[in-house]
């Protein structure tokens, strides 16, 4: 038995639905801890690519179960598109997906308001999802549950008294046309029966799995660098993608949990608005774009793109218990003279000991760089480590020896097979 949590060590896009892909091949079950539709997991297996958003990447091993947790807002809408688009593609969900009926849905008014909200001076670069007001409703204890669609008397007296809130708000602070309540509860209503073989108390089935010796993988959205309290706030995400995240969103006890793997790039990518010490605006931020084909996978945003940051990756690895790293996205690199690795900061001449998550201040630091040879080599068909050329292996050592974790597996390309492992490991 096993349960391992596998984290986005960055600032989100990591390469994550990859990893939990290639690593289902070994597991009983997949569940994912937080966020929600906001998150893109993109899978490539042969000639066709996945984009999923709430499903469990493992839900392409037949014998894989998939979990979305309590810890997870779900938008009605793309969950059941993202049903039928499996069930389309001749992958079948039927007793492989179990959805947590403590989980909090996300309504239209949420996803009209993170709109508006965006459109203000105040926009922090959401995906205009609906995440955040969300989460506000769940906080504010005014949100609606999957366990609430079974009282239908209960649902349309909870609708009826938040659109009217919302609509107060929409009106008169946004200036915008209020939102039909009628047509909203009469869809809501009509959602449980869509989903009710899917609905399941998840919390008890995954200690059971647990106490049964199943072995588990437990999915992070977004990247740890954008966790509500551990992140770079308020450009952050709503939710908890720290490796911690797993224990309150899927209700299973920290001491279950046995290891760590963090997911990161090779070289570092943002989107949306925030600070990022190693942005680059130059030939090589265009290079790494360009390559690395750096659009986000649910908004298809261009992500900002820099070098590797090792000194928020020291934090990351901190605050996440990470004991060991997948690095993605390594045959981008390729074709560069010199790569430069960030080691250090400082500010106006004096060094900055530890990663600052005061905005204002990671604003102002400047990164110190240390600079390693490149390689033009094609890394793509690389099926061992041994493949790999000098100049490569010796920055995946480098990397290593800076954040002072292992690197146990390396992606050298978006497909499942383009995955190599240098350190093994009998329990993945």
């Amino acid at each position: 038995m096993a349960v391992r949590v596998i984290v986005g060590a960055q600032w989100g896009d990591e390469g994550k639905g990859k990893i939990v892909d290639y690593l289902s091949e070994r597991v009983d079950i997949v569940a994912r801890y937080q966020g929600g539709a906001n998150a893109g997991h993109t899978v490539e297996i042969g000639d066709k690519k996945h984009v999923l958003h709430l499903i469990p990447s493992g839900i392409f091993h037949e014998r894989v179960t998939c979990v979305i947790g309590n810890g997870v807002v779900i938008d009605p809408v793309a969950l059941l598109d993202e049903i039928r688009l499996l069930e389309s593609q001749g992958i079948s969900l039927k007793g492989r997906l179990k959805i947590s009926h403590n989980a909090h849905l996300i309504m239209p008014y949420h996803k009209l308001l993170d709109s508006l909200f965006e459109l203000g001076t105040t926009a922090i670069g959401t995906t205009g999802r609906g995440i955040g007001p969300a989460y506000y409703d769940k906080a504010a204890r005014v949100g609606i549950r999957i366990v609430d669609l079974l009282d239908h008397a209960g649902l349309e007296a909870t609708l009826r008294r938040n659109i009217a809130d919302k609509n107060q708000i929409i009106r008169k602070v946004y200036d915008h046309d209020e939102l039909d309540v009628e047509s909203i509860i009469e869809t809501y209503q009509t959602f449980d029966a869509l989903i009710d073989e899917y609905i399941t108390d998840t919390s008890y089935y995954l200690n059971n799995a647990i106490r049964d010796g199943k072995n588990i993988l437990c999915e992070g959205a977004q990247g740890a660098l954008l966790d509500i309290d551990h992140g770079t706030y308020p450009f952050v995400t709503s939710s908890s993608p720290v490796s911690g995240g797993a224990t309150i969103g899927l209700g299973i006890p920290p001491t279950a949990i046995d290891s760590v793997l963090g997911v990161m790039k090779a070289y570092t990518t943002r989107v949306g608005l925030g600070p990022f010490p190693t942005e680059l605006d130059d030939d090589a931020g265009a290079y790494l774009r360009s390559t690395g084909h750096e659009f986000g996978s649910t908004t298809g945003r261009p992500r900002r793109c820099g070098w590797f940051d090792a000194v928020a990756m020291r934090y990351s690895i901190m605050i996440n218990g990470i004991s060991s790293c997948a690095m993605m996205k390594l045959d981008v690199l390729g074709g560069l003279d010199e790569i430069k690795v960030c080691v250090a900061y400082e500010r106006d001449g004096r060094a900055v000991k530890h990663f600052p998550l005061d905005v204002r201040t990671l604003d102002a630091v400047t990164p110190v760089y240390e600079t390693l040879p490149g390689w033009k080599d094609d890394i793509t068909r690389a099926t061992s480590p041994a493949d790999l050329p000098a100049n490569a292996l010796a920055y995946i050592a480098r990397l290593s020896e800076i954040v002072g974790v292992p690197m146990r597996c390396i992606s050298v390309g978006p497909n499942r097979r383009q995955t190599l492992f240098l350190e093994e490991d009998a329990a993945w």
